[in-house]
């Protein structure tokens, strides 16, 4: 029965990222590189030993250490040929024209005019090369005269053969416009390859269009903003120490005393009684009631010691009812309900009493302390235990608060034109940590496994969460602008410590890992830490409580 007021947490769904190489034939054709292609995360955050507490920031590798262009690759599916550029990039016979033009979403688009020169060299390297593999009847290898070779081989697939070769070896320089700041797996010709034919073809040169992302620039609202922040930090009232530790000590009392049947009075607060509960909506034309299927429970077992989790009011309509009895009472549901649907309407309960019991408790003394946390052999003990053990919880929770408090205003403070192609990697990034955290608490079937991996799934995750997406974005990208600009600095040892630590655990968990990656993570949570601490010393923090 949803009378208590919980939350509901959504399963989030991600999937890989989709094949991004498509043939030259098709309208636009991507470039990669295998080792700067992005590899699936096992995690978007550690828990380090070194830290009192979860840090929760995304790996931007992407935008901060791994992601800049050096080298690429592009393949065809649909031609005679694949290219493959080299690591190196090779000296041509004449110089591109190359214009750059700045577009939305840090996306820069690269004009490049290759010369007849430059095409009329890599038509001389293509029909060289062809002529040493080529296998003509009545000729020898590399002694095939050119028209003769050109006929054997077809004059259309030599044209997208040197069309190949031209891109292969201009590409690498017209990206050198953009080196350092172009984002990996990001670089797209959207000139369509039978226009590039038609152009080689008729004028002997080549023009083609070339989009990519590049690294956004981080525009702060004001100067300094990140310098004396002033934040107020929310602390939710359930996490208070002294509280907590007393409602722990309630519960473990009450859990060694048996249960027994109430035979001869009514319900009191303390009891535990099983109700049948319906509900309709009150209103004068009986036409318009309604039930309400998500208040309806049958055989509900109710712990009238959690009565400030229920329905304001529910418990006092109900003490005193014995097993068979029935209630009628209305209630109104408060604004603040998580259910919005159910906010403000007014409700008619009918609650019947199937069973009731109470609690049978022995005396709270030193007699039970045993009983109540092994190894005790006094109350007092015992409460200072559970004291200190929820006094470090608090203070966790209360760091956590603080941190997230932060980063939240810091996500205020910037404006960042975001790419396409960052939002969708880290987007993905935090799909597969909440697959893998689905996969950690359920077994997943193959069939379920398909589902939650679909570019169907990843899609509506990525549209559901976009704001989340680009709140997380922004609060890196400013973290990472932070620990630039104030030089801040964290001890090598921890990075040794903290990766074979997390390492350990993958090994121990046997899942597989990158080394690089896990390092890369660890030093990105690292400069996190060094980020929110100097900020705290900087900051004025206002604790409320809600």
């Amino acid at each position: 029965m949803e009378l208590c007021s919980i939350s509901f947490r959504t399963i989030l769904h991600s999937s890989p990222s989709p094949p991004r190489l498509s043939s030259f034939s098709s309208t636009c054709f991507s470039v990669q590189n295998s080792s700067l292609q992005s590899k699936p995360k096992a995690f978007n955050s550690l828990k380090l030993s070194s830290l009192n507490r979860q840090i929760q920031l995304f790996q931007l590798g992407s935008y901060r250490r791994n992601s800049c262009l050096h080298t690429f690759s592009a393949s065809s599916s649909s031609s005679s040929s694949s290219v493959t550029a080299d690591t190196e990039i090779d000296q041509l016979p004449a110089d591109l024209n190359v214009i750059e033009t700045q577009e939305p979403n840090s996306r820069v688009k690269l004009q490049v005019e290759v010369p007849p020169l430059v095409c009329e060299d890599c038509y001389k390297i293509v029909i060289a090369k062809l002529t040493k593999q080529a296998k003509v009847p009545g000729f020898r290898p590399g002694k095939i005269p050119e028209s003769i070779l050109v006929n054997f081989i077809g004059k259309k697939n030599v044209q997208k053969a040197t069309v190949e070769s031209i891109l292969k070896r201009t590409l690498s320089h017209a990206m050198l416009k953009v080196t350092g700041k172009a984002l990996q797996d990001s670089i797209c010709i959207v000139t369509k390859f039978s226009e590039l034919e038609e152009a080689y073809s008729s004028l002997g040169s080549l023009r083609y269009d070339v989009i990519v992302d590049v690294v956004p620039e981080i525009k702060w609202i004001t100067e300094n903003a990140y310098k004396n922040m002033k934040i107020v930090v929310e602390i939710d009232s359930e996490i208070d120490a002294h509280k907590a530790s007393e409602q722990e000590l309630r519960r473990r009392h009450k859990s060694i005393g048996p249960m027994k049947i109430v035979t001869e009075r009514g319900l009191q607060i303390g009891d535990v009684t099983v109700l049948d509960i319906s509900a309709t909506t009150i209103d004068q034309d009986e036409s318009k009631i309604k039930n309400i299927p998500s208040a309806e429970s049958k055989g509900f077992h109710f712990d009238t010691d959690d009565g400030d989790k229920v329905l304001p009011g529910f418990v006092d309509s109900i003490i005193g009812i014995r097993p068979g009895e029935t209630n009628s009472f209305p209630l109104v549901f408060p604004e603040s309900w998580k259910q919005e649907n159910l906010r403000g309407i007014h409700a008619q309960f009918t609650v019947t009493c199937k069973e009731l019991f109470y609690r049978d408790l022995p005396e709270l003394n030193d007699s039970v302390a045993d009983k109540l946390l092994q190894g005790c052999t006094t109350l007092e003990q015992v409460k200072e235990i559970l004291l200190q053990r929820f006094l470090e919880v608090e203070q966790t929770a209360r760091e956590q608060a603080t941190d997230n408090a932060i980063l939240d205003q810091l996500s205020k403070m910037v404006e960042v034109d975001i790419p396409q192609s960052l939002f969708e990697e880290q987007g993905r990034q935090l799909y597969g940590a909440n697959l893998l955290e689905i996969q950690s608490k359920v077994k997943l079937t193959e069939q379920q496994l398909a589902s939650l991996s679909s570019p169907k799934a990843v899609k509506e995750y990525l549209e559901h969460q976009r704001d989340n997406i680009t709140r997380l974005i922004k609060q890196n990208l400013a973290v990472g602008d932070i620990y630039r600009h104030e030089n801040l600095q964290f001890d090598t040892e921890d990075l040794v410590k903290e990766v074979e630590n997390s390492i350990a655990e993958f090994k121990r968990q046997k899942q597989e890992y990158d080394e690089e990656r896990v390092k890369d993570q660890v030093q990105e949570i690292l400069e996190g830490a060094k980020v929110l601490e100097w900020l705290k010393e900087h900051a004025e923090i206002q604790y409320i409580t809600r």
